[in-house]
């Protein structure tokens, strides 16, 4: 007996050759996250844009200030600004955007409410359980709740992640090791977790090491260069970062260290490499980082804790040899010995060893890098995320999958107090 429903059949006539037929419904998505940024944002702006315009109606509800947005907008999403949005807990604030929520869900009539990050998750499946949203999907990219808190905090942002899961009908999780975490810390039931690799943009990631990006910099061919991408913030420890570059410096006095991006521990960075005595450069955020990062001969990722580290899944995408700390899903994409080499967080002495083991063993780190790209570019793309992502939607459903194409943008924002507006061609 034949399963599912009826295959694609031919037309038999030119569109335009037959009479209009009525408007085809389209599956209304609401994807929510806190700040619309890098990382977490950057999972969730190629999960918008690459689902199929003709099936699917797709939204974003973030804060403002997202440099996102403009690339949001010209892959036609329809995004709304969601006010006083804040990372951090702020009752007031977070009552305010769980109204907007709540008036735009009930307004809107979403089929699917997508939340991400912690502050988006909770708002938002909250928010979708009061309107009785018909799917709640939540994708997990790191958790809210770590070792590096404090015990209290620990145990509110811990019950916070549990108290909702009950409204959420399934979960993604962007490794394995991320889904198993979420199972054991009771943040997800088994049996309604999936894993879906976090895509990358393969297009604007060169391919192998990059000279334009050392010119950036001002380092030349033959100058061992050693850099990172990310947030200066606690969980990515850029003084580790320091503390092993003055460690290499010791024994490679040529070597060129870089940081490149900003956050609220620049300055401390800047302290930590006086100190020490060693010159690490601090380029700031940059629009070109993928290209930077790939002029590196080690890129590092010292991080404390992390989902997975998209600027690590970019590095290896460009062939770059990695050295980065044994943490939650970096142990699933960084295989110690044949794609990279791993650390334990929090030990700047063992990253240095294993930068100056690869730019001591070039041939065996250029096949490191080789292997880390062939795996990224297999697993990383947005084409078979997004195509995990229609699977799931339409078995929630009971639908089936088709192809993307463009479509076009709208704005919407959701001010206090006031009705929304919508900006563009309206609705």
């Amino acid at each position: 007996m034949r399963r599912g429903w009826i295959p694609p059949v031919e037309p038999v006539a030119a569109p335009d050759d037959l009479p209009p037929g009525p408007a085809s419904s389209r599956i209304k998505v609401l994807h929510v996250i806190t700040k619309f940024t890098t990382g977490a944002g950057g999972n969730t702006l190629l999960s918008a844009t690459g689902m199929d315009p003709a099936v699917y109606d797709v939204w974003i509800a973030t804060s403002a200030g997202g440099e996102l947005w403009e690339r949001a907008e010209r892959g036609g999403v329809r995004m709304v600004l969601l006010r006083r949005f804040r990372e951090t807990i702020s009752p007031l604030n977070d009552l305010s955007v769980l109204w907007q929520l709540v008036r735009l869900i009930r307004r809107e009539r979403f089929t699917i409410v997508h939340t991400h990050t912690a502050k988006g998750g909770f708002l938002g499946r909250t928010a979708a359980r009061l309107c009785r949203t018909p799917v709640v999907v939540h994708t997990i990219h790191a958790f809210s709740f770590h070792h590096h808190m404090s015990r209290f905090r620990h145990r509110v942002y811990l019950t916070l992640e549990r108290l909702a899961r009950r409204p959420t009908d399934a979960f993604i999780a962007v490794a394995p090791r991320v889904a198993l975490e979420a199972v054991e810390r009771r943040v997800a039931p088994p049996g309604r977790i999936t894993v879906v690799p976090s895509a990358i943009d393969l297009d604007e990631v060169p391919h192998s090491i990059d000279p334009p990006g050392r010119r950036h910099l001002g380092v030349p061919a033959d100058v061992p260069l050693i850099g990172t991408v990310g947030r200066l913030t606690h969980q990515k420890a850029p003084l580790d970062f320091v503390r092993m570059a003055a460690i290499i410096a010791r024994t490679r006095p040529d070597a060129v260290f870089a940081m490149i991006g900003d956050g609220p521990m620049t300055d401390d960075v800047r302290r930590e490499a006086d100190l020490l005595g060693v010159q690490v450069m601090l380029p700031g955020f940059r629009t070109d980082a993928l290209k930077i990062a790939a002029a590196f001969d080690v890129f590092v990722m010292p991080s404390l804790y992390e989902g997975l580290g998209r600027s690590l899944t970019e590095a290896l995408a460009a062939g770059r040899p990695v050295v980065a700390s044994a943490v939650n899903g970096v142990l699933d994409l960084v295989v110690h010995g044949a794609t990279g080499l791993l650390t334990p967080p929090e030990d700047p002495e063992a990253v240095a060893r294993a930068v100056l083991w690869l730019l001591d063993h070039p041939a065996e780190a250029e096949a490191m890098g080789r292997q880390g790209r062939a795996v990224v570019r297999d697993l990383f793309d947005q084409t078979g995320m997004c195509r995990s992502l229609d699977e799931m939607y339409r078995g929630l459903l009971g639908l089936q999958p088709e192809e993307p194409l463009d479509h076009e943008a709208q704005v919407i924002v959701l001010p206090d107090t006031q009705e929304m507006r919508l900006s563009g061609h309206g609705r």
